[in-house]
C-alpha cells in the first residue's frame, strides 16, 4: 500500500477498502467459476459413461442376437447332416441285412401293429380320460419321429443278429 492511500493512524482508508472488497469479490466469482466448471466437467464425464455404457449394452444384444442366429443356423444343418447320415446307415443295414431277416421283421412288424391296435382299443374303453391324453400324446410323439425310431430299431436288430451270428462261429 501507499502512503496516500493510508490515513495518519495507518489504517487502509474507506476508499482502499472498498478496492479490497471488489479483487476479493473478483476472485472468489472466479473461484466459483473455476469449480461450477470442474463440478459441470464432472457431470459431462458421468453422462459420456453412461451414453457409452448405453452403447456397449446394445453392441451386447446385438453380438447375442447374431450368435443366437448363427448358433440356430449350425444347429439346422448338423441336425439336416445327422438326419442324413442316419438315412444311409439305415439304408447301408437295409442292403446288407439278409432277406430272411427282413421278412421277419415284416412279420414281427405286422404282429405288433395288430396287437398295438388291440390294446389301444382296449385302452380307449378301459383307461380314465387323463390316461387315454397321455397315451394320445405319446402316439403323436412316435408318430412325428417315426423314421428316427424306424432307423434305431434296424440298427438294433442288425447289432443283435450280428452279435448272435458271431455267437454260433466261436
Amino acid at each position: 500500500m501507499n502512503d496516500a492511500s493510508q490515513n495518519d493512524t495507518g489504517t487502509p482508508t474507506p476508499e482502499e477498502l472498498r478496492h479490497r472488497v471488489e479483487r476479493t469479490r473478483d476472485k472468489l466469482g472466479q473461484t466459483v467459476e473455476a469449480l461450477a466448471a470442474k463440478a459441470d466437467l464432472n457431470g459431462e464425464a458421468k453422462a459420456d459413461l453412461k451414453g457409452q455404457a448405453k452403447d456397449l449394452k446394445e453392441q451386447a444384444k446385438d453380438t447375442v442376437a447374431t450368435v443366437r442366429e448363427r448358433a440356430a443356423g449350425k444347429a439346422g444343418t448338423a441336425s439336416g447332416r445327422v438326419r442324413h447320415l442316419t438315412e444311409q446307415t439305415a439304408r447301408r443295414v437295409k442292403d446288407r441285412t439278409p432277406d430272411a431277416v427282413l421278412e421277419a421283421t415284416a412279420r414281427v412288424t405286422t404282429r405288433l401293429r395288430e396287437r398295438t391296435a388291440r390294446a389301444g382299443r382296449y385302452a380307449v374303453v378301459k383307461a380314465p380320460d387323463p390316461l387315454r391324453d397321455g397315451a394320445e400324446r405319446a402316439a403323436a410323439a412316435v408318430r412325428a419321429h417315426r423314421a428316427p425310431l424306424l432307423t434305431g430299431s434296424a440298427l438294433l436288430v442288425a447289432f443283435l443278429l450280428v452279435r448272435r451270428s458271431r455267437g454260433r462261429t466261436r
